[in-house]
């Protein structure tokens, strides 16, 4: 199971110390300790001269908490409990909870060629939640680490899918920043978590470089997708799948209708696609090597990895070779840090379990169709990448 452990720095109770003790040591006039006492209540002997190490630092990085000064004991008596409120006549006997929703949309902005659009204003984004806008509350734009989970087809199907697959893993983790947080998990018949979080890019490389002699030929992705899923909605924040796969599946316990309904429940993960043999298919299917039922097994896993990025916001990558690899995990890194956050509290309150679709348009401040411009005063086309939707849930604690 993944896990990060966030440390938080504690503070120390201290026992109030007994007025006869004070008395006692106010009579004698000598320096005194009182006697530590362990679990099972038997006091301790202590070195009246040995002095108290300070408590452990606490936090990441050694932060150390402010110390509690014990308060003296206090003489004079506590102030009376205030007085029970009256029961009025006729009022129930019970308290009053609202649970006000809020929906959280990741929206990506970029030109037709894939760059990144920045600058853009709360004004310039319209919400619509099954046809009906909705008023933005929170919007935010700013560049933030990636919290993902690189999830690698690794079967012995074929030399050249896993030779692409390892490539592109080692392209990603190249494009890695210290800030980031990456968890490696390799799949063929079942999954295998090479390393669980991590902001070391050579724990990274190390968990790539486990990929040599795969065990079975065996492809489950639906599992693995499911699975992956399924441990990232107990962390929070947003979290990414970088999947890199043929799209195929063979053997899952899942099934297709299955996985895009668990996606359709989830807030919060966004799947970026990065499918691995596209050439070799074509230089095969231009040598006549690949019939027509193979050819159709391949659009439907082409047609699977595009739906699993859409569905959550996020793209599908097909590159025909090696070369495209680096560029393709610019912009996918590109993509993650520099994302607009648009928060709104649906106007629909119902928390029936409804799948509510989303629609976000880039508008004018007049309302109509935005223009870009480039430098050279030509206009630019652009794409807007946000999830197709979200199911409308009470939160299950």
């Amino acid at each position: 199971m993944f896990s990060r452990a966030m440390m938080e720095p504690m503070g120390k109770e201290y026992s109030p110390i007994l007025l006869s003790a004070l008395m006692l040591v106010s009579l004698v006039g000598a320096p005194s300790r009182l006697a530590a006492q362990d679990q099972s209540g038997a006091p301790s002997q202590t070195n009246p001269n040995k002095q108290e190490a300070p408590p452990d630092a606490g936090g990441p990085g050694g932060e150390v908490s402010p110390y509690a000064i014990p308060k003296r004991a206090e003489t004079t008596p506590p102030p009376p409990a205030p007085e029970k409120p009256k029961k009025i006549e006729g009022m129930p006997n019970y308290s009053i909870k609202v649970d006000v929703p809020l929906v959280n949309v990741d929206v990506l902005v970029t030109t037709k060629d894939g760059q990144f659009i920045p600058g853009l204003k709360r004004e310039n984004f319209r919400v619509l939640e099954d046809g009906v806008e909705q008023k933005v509350t929170n919007f935010n734009q700013s560049q933030a680490p990636i919290t993902a989970v690189m999830l690698i087809e690794y079967a012995s199907t074929n030399i050249n899918y896993m030779y692409e697959a390892l490539n592109a893993g080692y392209n990603f983790a190249a494009t890695l920043r210290p800030e980031d947080w990456i968890a490696v998990v390799s799949y063929d018949m079942q999954e295998h978590i090479l390393t669980d979080f991590t902001q070391d890019k050579h724990e990274v490389m190390g968990a790539l470089d486990q990929l040599r002699i795969p065990g079975f030929s065996e492809r489950n992705l639906f599992d693995a997708v499911y699975d992956t899923v399924d441990r990232l909605e107990r962390l929070e924040g947003h979290k990414y799948v970088i999947l890199i796969s043929t799209g195929r599946d063979t053997f899952s316990k899942h099934n297709l209708d299955q996985v895009l309904k668990k996606l359709k429940n989830t807030q919060n993960i966004t799947i970026y696609g990065v499918s691995v043999g596209r050439a070799f298919r074509e230089r095969l299917d231009a040598m006549g090597a690949v019939g027509g039922v193979v050819t159709t097994d391949w659009l439907q896993a082409d047609n699977q990895m595009n739906t699993f990025a859409h569905l959550t916001g996020g793209r599908a990558y097909f590159p025909r070779f090696d070369g495209e690899l680096p560029e393709i995990f610019r912009d996918i890194g590109t993509d993650i840090r520099n994302q607009y956050t648009i928060a709104y509290q649906p106007s629909n309150t119902k928390l029936d379990g409804t799948y509510r679709k989303l629609k976000v348009e880039v508008v004018a401040p007049d309302g109509g169709p935005l223009k870009m411009k480039d430098q050279k005063g030509k206009d630019v086309k652009y794409v807007v990448y946000a999830r197709e939707g979200y199911t409308a849930r009470h939160e299950v604690e």
